[in-house]
């Protein structure tokens, strides 16, 4: 019997220990607007059969993407389901379908001491990076929602947005009123170089950034690694969000050049996230997207000539499940096929949130 018990306890402690070294101290969350399986393989084509997110995450899956109202969804449904856990109405940012607002999985490691950000090429008052920081009924109020990160106690955000916080129809400055709380404001990454200490708002555009092919050359990844650089320096961890906005913009408009550019472009971000997380040993990278746009299909290609035919069925969104990619500690728990909302659950398990 004491044998038996010794043994019990042994099994006990190693698999309490196997449990321990999955959760990771730090998560980075990759968010491609837009980004259906054909996106994905559209760039890995015209990448001559490589991307980061293909060739160096070991885990994938597929997320299921409805909308608690729609089949379809939209942003603002989608990044609330991946950044709150729960299925909302399409138009709703960080609230529930019955206008209860909810904690995101950045909110709740803001309230447990971690550094936390958004980056977006988009404007940082956007459905995604809104579905992570603020609360409001309606996508569009950007004003309100530029006002809700007043309240977040967010450490970093970067992305457009000029307008809704500094030519408001209410008259405020609600940059001034981030740096009375404590904030460095500022509009392009070289006014913040290097990165030292303290909060950090960078407002890059008027509202969304231009094509990639014309914003500052390697905005994304520069600021991914820029917030990296920041957010790493709390010993309790963090949580950084990014999102490729584009990808999504590009499919509205059926362009396959500027869809697979905004593509090449975020899974350069991306490989900044992996190049931390192999570097850093304790951080959890997760690749996903909020919706396909533009029911893209594949009809040809040629990885050797890196050519590929794209057909699109939509200027609009699809309901197809979009794929997930994991890599680092905890990623194997993020692989098959779920709804949008496990990857919230799943996080705050991890995190102890």
């Amino acid at each position: 019997m004491k044998n038996k018990i010794s043994l019990f306890l042994i099994l006990f402690l190693l698999f309490s220990s196997a449990v321990i070294a999955r959760s990771p101290k730090n998560i980075i969350i990759l968010i491609g607007d837009g980004m259906g399986i054909n996106q994905v393989q559209a760039a890995y084509t015209q990448n001559g059969g490589y991307l980061n997110m293909t060739n160096r995450c070991p885990f994938s899956g597929l997320r299921q993407t409805n909308s608690a109202n729609k089949y379809t969804t939209d942003s603002a449904a989608g990044g609330t389901a991946i950044a709150c856990g729960e299925k909302t109405n399409n138009g709703m940012v960080g609230m529930s379908a019955d206008s209860i607002p909810m904690n995101s999985i950045i909110r709740l490691a803001t309230l447990k001491g971690m550094s936390t950000g958004v980056i977006s090429t988009s404007s940082i008052t956007d459905a995604t990076p809104a579905s992570f920081v603020a609360h409001q009924p309606v996508r569009s109020m950007q004003e309100e929602i530029a006002e809700d990160f007043l309240n977040s106690d967010i450490s970093l955000f970067i992305g457009g947005g000029l307008k809704f916080f500094e030519k408001r129809k209410d008259g405020r400055n609600i940059s001034k009123e981030l740096t009375d709380k404590g904030y460095k404001m500022a509009y392009t990454l070289e006014d913040v170089q290097p990165v030292e200490n303290g909060k950090l708002g960078v407002l890059m555009a008027e509202d969304g950034l231009k094509p990639v092919k014309e914003r500052p050359a390697n905005f994304l990844p520069d600021a991914t690694q820029m917030a990296l650089d920041l957010l790493s320096k709390n010993k309790k961890g963090f949580i950084l969000m990014v999102e490729g906005s584009q990808i999504d913009w590009a499919g509205h408009n059926n362009d396959k050049e500027w869809m697979v550019n905004e593509m090449l472009d975020f899974d350069h971000a991306v490989g900044i996230a992996l190049d931390f997380a192999e570097r850093d040993g304790d951080t959890l990278v997760l690749i996903t997207a909020d919706h396909e746009t533009g029911g893209v299909t594949i009809a040809n290609g040629d990885y050797e000539k890196k050519e590929i035919t794209v057909k699109y069925n939509t200027g609009g969104h699809s309901a197809s499940p979009v794929p997930f990619f994991s890599y680092g500690s905890g990623a194997e728990l993020f692989s098959g096929f779920k709804d949008n909302t496990a990857s919230f659950h799943i996080m705050k398990k991890l995190l102890k949130l």
